[in-house]
């Protein structure tokens, strides 16, 4: 809704902002024309097991996550966003040939490693600079919008590869060279195409992660931190989701559908839940989101058929625009200006320990006691941070 006379909301976000989301959205094309497919490629041709997948993509994952603390915090001693992001995203571009050329495991995990790098160095800059050049009523919408347009390339990355994967009898390989030229897109987007503001507050107290620096990162901003830690916990990786798929004994050129269709709704669903962020309470929604993902997990224990599949990704889909872009806005909301890309960096250390922890955990369960207990055990998880989310305390991370 907007005041008459005034600009729809989706207008008043800075042009920069629609730039980054394109930029995340072409480097989204990249990877997941990859990722869509990186576990049946490690399952089928290098012949990995359910615990290696599940080790190789926890450990990927962290290492994005953990790197986003060094970025940002060299961000706010710098003052400076685009310069590491478009860092970060060249690295994500030049690593897409080492998976084409892959004929290990270990090759892979390198591959991924350096890929996650440069997540990990763009991720915190970026989010800092979207907070950075948006007015606080509306920064919802914007991490909604930005996180939108990312998960239309969690989509169409999919979408092509499996026409892809069609087209050229399921080459995994030919798929993974093609992957390379929306990243390098990506890169020359964020290049030209997104304006730093002039005004960025640099860190006024010296080194970002000094003992009175971190000190000003106060209760509200820890909080959530232990709230997002506790969501990562109960979310293990997606590839859990492509694997579920496949047990549903649909063509292997098919299978990166499962995330079509996950990121399709979380596409659709980020920017009215990000904008909704504006004006109800944050608690609420993100308690609203476990509940879904709870759903989620008790759809897919629940049977391997291609349409029960299908339901229980469109759920997890749902949590997924419910609460990230809602977090992102959190932290934002509870950390100075000038310290940022520091409260980014280590919020999602934090997650990324969790998200190692959750997918070794997947992947021992997957292999010990099949994949109706591993997603069982999810929803269990989501009850405890269900339980951490209602008993904290209320503070300024609730709206």
């Amino acid at each position: 809704m907007t005041r008459s006379g005034a600009k729809p909301i989706w207008r008043q976000i800075p042009k920069s902002v629609w730039a980054l989301g394109f930029v995340s959205m072409l480097m989204d094309i990249s990877s997941e024309m990859i990722h869509s497919l990186l576990p049946i490629f490690m399952l089928t041709t290098l012949h990995a097991s359910s615990l290696s997948i599940g080790l190789i993509e926890g450990a990927a994952e962290a290492t994005a996550l953990i790197v986003k603390v060094f970025s940002g915090v060299l961000s706010d001693y710098l003052g400076k966003r685009k310069s590491l992001a478009l860092i970060g995203y060249s690295l994500g571009a030049l690593t897409k040939p080492l998976f084409a050329i892959a004929g290990s495991n270990g090759m892979v995990l390198t591959a991924r490693l350096l890929d996650r790098v440069g997540k990990g160095i763009r991720g915190a800059p970026r989010d800092a600079l979207v907070a950075d050049i948006t007015p606080p009523e509306i920064r919802g919408a914007a991490f909604g919008l930005r996180q939108s347009l990312d998960t239309v390339g969690s989509f169409l990355g999919p979408l092509l590869a499996v026409a892809l994967m069609l087209l050229w009898a399921n080459d995994f390989r030919a798929v993974f060279w093609v992957a390379v030229i929306p990243g390098l897109l990506s890169v020359m987007m964020l290049l030209f195409g997104v304006r730093e503001p002039k005004h960025i507050q640099r860190s006024q107290h010296g080194n970002p992660i000094k003992r009175a620096n971190l000190q000003r990162l106060h209760a509200g901003y820890w909080r959530v931190v232990i709230i997002g830690a506790a969501f990562t916990l109960a979310r293990f990786s997606e590839a859990f989701l492509v694997l579920r798929a496949q047990q549903s004994a649909i063509p292997i050129a098919l299978l990166p559908l499962a995330m079509v269709a996950m990121n399709i709704v979380y596409s659709a669903t980020a920017y009215p839940f990000g904008r909704l962020s504006d004006s109800v309470s944050h608690r609420k929604l993100l308690g609203w989101g476990l509940v879904v993902l709870i759903a989620a997990d008790l759809v897919l224990a629940s049977s391997a058929d291609w349409r029960i599949v299908l339901a229980g990704v469109g759920l997890w889909g749902v949590h997924m625009g419910m609460t990230q872009g809602l977090l992102a806005k959190m932290v934002a909301d509870t950390s100075p200006a000038d310290l940022r890309g520091t409260a980014y960096g280590f919020f999602n250390l934090v997650g990324g320990i969790a998200m190692l922890l959750a997918s070794v955990m997947a992947g021992l369960l997957w292999d010990s006691y099949g994949a109706e207990f591993t997603f069982y055990a999810g929803a269990g998880f989501c009850l405890i941070a269900l339980f951490i989310l209602v008993t904290q305390r209320r503070g300024k991370a609730d709206h």
